[in-house]
């Protein structure tokens, strides 16, 4: 154990591979503000590193007592984490997760795991024959509204429960930057990417959908992808309808092509006996509305959870507690809830049911005219 000025507690250290604009402005702040609120396990941020070194030296300036590392050897070796954040592209995820598992390292590693399948899929066996804690850093299940939602549907006040529907847009032009400054917008990019609206925000529904039923996953999966208003190369826009393993419904619309000004994050989960809504809870931000709709009443009666928790502070609390218990020993799968495996399986469902690519199709050729017309 430790002392670090909260009383006897033992310390996560944690260090960042990637300090884009989610690692800077979320993750750091849900990690600051765990720091500041727990009592028993405190994350501490000390090292990070990225390919960026003015990116990385703006995230560490940050943090009390974090420093920048020249590259991810060095991360590992002389900062000695015990967990680390990767928020890489996601064609970089493989090799900082596996770096990280052949240290002991325990892994969150930002959704979705790889561009590809085969990345993926190695990314999660070298987790496991590492034996390390690793997990997808699926901040949405930490939500407090989608906690007390859980509640909510657990306890039978929605009766059978027929089908959840998620709406989870934004708006992301190709010279989209989170502050101004010039950014390279990966997102729009197919290699780095792997895909565009589809792949990146339809992994947060999939896993929610599971939490919010008690395990209940999608096991059906098809997909509609649109090229409508950005001009890049991967999807703008998605639609996909399913169905979990115990028969309920599921239809996500998942978009870049939706103004923020606009409603564009919605949760509705139906039961015969009401219906559970959450607006404005998708995404990175604490708050938003929850509430019940009985069948005997059009009244909505607000769900209470806590409004100004992030769910990137839940989520670093909670990896840190499982890090800090493997580390002493406890088994991974007592530490945690969410098997990579279970991850892995809803990331092949989600790629199986989108095109082979989700490339922004050739222009047809024009057509040749039957008659040359002269004058």
């Amino acid at each position: 154990m430790v002392n670090t000025g909260h009383g006897a507690a033992a310390v996560c250290r944690w260090a960042i591979a990637g300090c884009g604009w989610v690692a800077r402005d979320h993750f750091l702040p849900g990690l600051l503000a765990a720091a500041d609120g727990t009592a028993g396990v405190v994350p501490r941020l000390v090292a990070v590193t990225d390919a960026d070194p003015a990116a990385a030296a703006r995230l560490a300036g940050r943090a009390p007592g974090a420093v920048t590392a020249a590259g991810l050897a060095s991360l590992l070796a002389e900062h000695r984490p015990d967990a680390v954040y990767v928020a890489t592209p996601n064609h970089a995820h493989l090799p900082v997760a596996a770096a990280a598992a052949a240290a002991g390292v325990a892994v969150l590693c930002e959704k979705p795991l790889a561009a590809d399948l085969t990345d993926a899929e190695r990314l999660v066996a070298a987790c496991h024959e590492a034996g390390i804690l690793a997990a997808t850093a699926y901040d949405q299940r930490f939500h407090p509204g989608h906690r007390a939602g859980r509640e909510v549907v657990s306890s039978g006040a929605l009766g059978t429960v027929t089908a959840v529907r998620i709406t989870y847009c934004c708006w992301l032009p190709p010279a989209w930057s989170p502050d101004g400054r010039p950014y390279d917008n990966w997102r729009t990019d197919p290699v780095r990417a792997g895909g565009g609206a589809a792949l990146d925000l339809a992994p947060h529904g999939l896993d929610l959908v599971g939490v919010l039923l008690g395990g209940d996953d999608v096991a059906e999966l098809t997909a509609l992808v649109q090229h409508q208003v950005h001009p890049y190369a991967v999807d703008d826009g998605a639609v996909l309808a399913g169905r979990t393993g115990g028969g309920v419904l599921v239809s996500l619309h998942v978009a870049y092509n939706t103004p923020d000004t606009l409603p564009r994050r919605r949760l509705e989960v139906i039961g015969t006996l009401g219906q559970l809504t959450a607006v404005d809870t998708l995404g990175q931000d604490a708050g938003g509305e929850l509430w019940f709709t009985g069948v005997d009443s059009a009244r909505r009666v607000p769900v209470p959870f806590d409004t100004a928790a992030s769910p990137f502070a839940v989520q670093v609390r909670e990896f840190s507690e499982a890090a800090v218990a493997v580390r002493d020993g406890q088994a991974v799968q007592a530490a945690w809830p969410w098997p990579l495996t279970r991850d892995l399986a809803l990331h092949r469902l989600l790629l199986d049911a989108l095109p082979r690519t989700t490339r922004r199709p050739a222009a047809p050729p024009m057509p040749v005219p039957s008659t040359v017309e002269e004058g």
